[in-house]
């Protein structure tokens, strides 16, 4: 062990041995030097040692078993169910395969089943009540793309002829699909749609402005849009990892940041499942290491994004 020190600290090795390893190896250098005047020692070391392992590996074991048990739940078919058969099925039989469920969501058809809460939620207003021409936009996101649905309303007397809406982005995004020109009567309105791609989950801005000829002008006019930005929340899942993983990742991005956050939580426990629920992180330490009633509580949370990439947490929490 001592030789594994003055490797590590040596010019020779690409990367020196950290500090933790440094105690962790000098702690027991000295552990065993007082092995034979100290036999508590000897209890920690071959005994509590050996107990706590075999904790950890009961505690992995009932985690595996419970994720399994659910998967087993949601693939579990009756023996009295319907067996469809794609080739021999009518159109008027009730339930959907897999495929036609798959083909619903990459087109969209399945966001009938949102709940009106949070379509008004995304919608977003793009000019003033007092412009000349009212626009706003339902924002639907889907796995790679999102889908800006946007209303105008013609507030003039006028017609409003070859108007157009116009969008740029700012960021990892990319307009696919833009709006067609078309004429807008007086009090009129109008549906349109543009889809934007989205190859990251770094912060986009989506931009834009409205472009159209009055009846008697012969100049444009033109009205800027507000800013709609990208939430990246709609892009991270939540995903499990080995704690050899997390340290190994958290050792390769070579970045922190401190986040000070005020909760109204009255338990850590509590800020904890709420901090979980509005990062789409799921919690790798183990539940047996956060029982008990105390002030302090530390975690690790973890969420891989659509596109592969990941999202760690480490967190220390005290509470008063």
């Amino acid at each position: 062990m001592i030789s594994i020190i003055r490797v590590g600290q040596s010019n020779f090795v690409k990367q020196p041995i950290d500090e933790d390893s440094v105690d962790r190896i000098m702690s027991c250098v000295r552990s065993l030097s007082e092995f034979g005047q100290r036999h508590e020692l000897e209890a920690v070391f071959l005994e509590d040692t050996k107990k706590s392992f075999r904790t950890m590996v009961q505690t992995e074991e009932k985690k595996r078993a419970a994720k399994e048990a659910v998967e087993k739940a949601k693939s579990a078919v009756q023996i009295d169910d319907v067996v469809a058969i794609r080739q021999l099925k009518k159109k008027e039989v009730d339930g959907a395969d897999e495929i036609e469920l798959d083909l619903e969501k990459a087109t969209g058809g399945d966001t009938a089943t949102e709940d009106l809460t949070s379509k008004l939620s995304r919608v977003v207003q793009l000019t003033g009540f007092s412009d000349s021409v009212y626009a706003e936009a339902y924002v639907k996101v889907h796995q790679f793309d999102i889908v800006l649905d946007v209303l105008l309303v013609n507030q003039t007397t006028e017609t409003l002829q070859n108007l157009s809406v116009e969008f740029a982005t700012l960021g990892d995004l990319k307009v696919v699909e833009r709006p067609i020109t078309q004429n807008l009567g007086p009090h009129d309105f109008l549906n349109v749609q543009a889809t934007i791609k989205v190859s990251s989950t770094d912060t986009g801005v989506i931009f834009g402005n409205v472009i159209y000829d009055q009846e008697k002008g012969v100049e444009s006019n033109v009205v800027i849009l507000n800013d709609v930005h990208v939430d990246i929340m709609d892009y991270i899942q939540p995903a499990h990892c080995s704690e050899t993983q997390f340290r190994t990742m958290w050792t390769e991005f070579e970045w922190e940041n401190k986040v000070n956050i005020n909760s109204k939580a009255k338990s850590l426990r509590e800020f904890l499942k709420q901090l979980m629920a509005c990062t789409n992180m799921s919690c790798l330490t183990p539940e047996a290491s956060m029982k008990g009633d105390c002030q302090f509580l530390s975690a690790n949370l973890y969420a891989r994004s659509v596109f592969g990439k990941c999202n760690q947490l480490e967190l220390y929490f005290c509470g008063c």
